[in-house]
């Protein structure tokens, strides 16, 4: 860890992207909101399933969002496009009593940032049975729809939040999502799912702790295991 920055036991905000980071990727849930956005993309652009896959692949790449490709080359509504895509069954993923008993005892706010929609996460928060020690979600609307990791989203939730970056520890499943809360003096943990294009940048030196599960290392950090718990 960047010895300017507070040992994780000193973190006082808790800042957690949402898919693939407070629950496993293995469960393939944002699976099924790429299927939607692939759909999307298709009829608003008449595409065929081919063609509106690389659109949203290239989209994601170069803007950071499909959304964001799709807002500035388009015009696309974005109230349209999340209403569309978040329109799945949560229902794979399953509650995780271990992670709501290592929240419970994580010391400090708990805030969730993500690319999706405010809605989608208190769907998911629900499901794995967390919400309640959950402060606040600063979603892509809240961002002005400039996703992750463009900085000023970055910047914008500080502000909100009243966050001091250096008493702060943002986990997240894509690695150069990290890289502009480790400019700004957070302490980063990157959450490791085997999937390709999230690993980009996972080498770099703005990643201070690579994990494999959340739930698993929050109840180390906690001392779950070690009390039994």
């Amino acid at each position: 860890m960047n010895p300017n920055r507070r040992p994780f036991e000193q973190v006082e905000t808790w800042i957690f992207d949402l898919d693939n980071t407070l629950y496993s990727a293995r469960y393939n849930l944002f699976d099924l909101v790429e299927r939607r956005i692939g759909t999307f993309v298709s009829e608003a652009l008449d595409l065929d399933p081919g063609g509106a896959r690389r659109v949203q692949k290239d989209y994601f790449h170069r803007f950071g969002s499909t959304l964001r490709g799709l807002m500035v080359n388009h015009g696309i509504d974005p109230e349209d496009f999340l209403a569309y895509v978040h329109d799945i069954d949560v229902n794979r993923v399953p509650a995780s009593p271990r992670l709501d008993a290592a929240l419970a005892r994580l010391a400090g706010r708990k805030l969730v940032f993500t690319n999706g929609s405010t809605a989608h996460a208190e769907r998911v928060i629900a499901r794995l049975g967390v919400a309640r020690h959950i402060e606040g979600i600063f979603d892509i609307a809240a961002a002005d729809y400039v996703p992750k990791p463009h900085r000023s989203g970055y910047e914008t939730l500080i502000a909100v939040h009243g966050i001091e970056p250096r008493s702060a520890a943002m986990v997240e499943d894509i690695a150069r999502n990290l890289a502009p809360a480790a400019e700004l003096g957070m302490a980063t943990v990157w959450v490791r799912t085997g999937i390709g294009w999230s690993g980009e940048g996972g080498a770099d030196d703005h990643i201070d702790l690579v994990i494999d599960d959340l739930a698993d290392w929050l109840s180390d950090l906690v001392g779950l295991d070690r009390d039994g718990g």
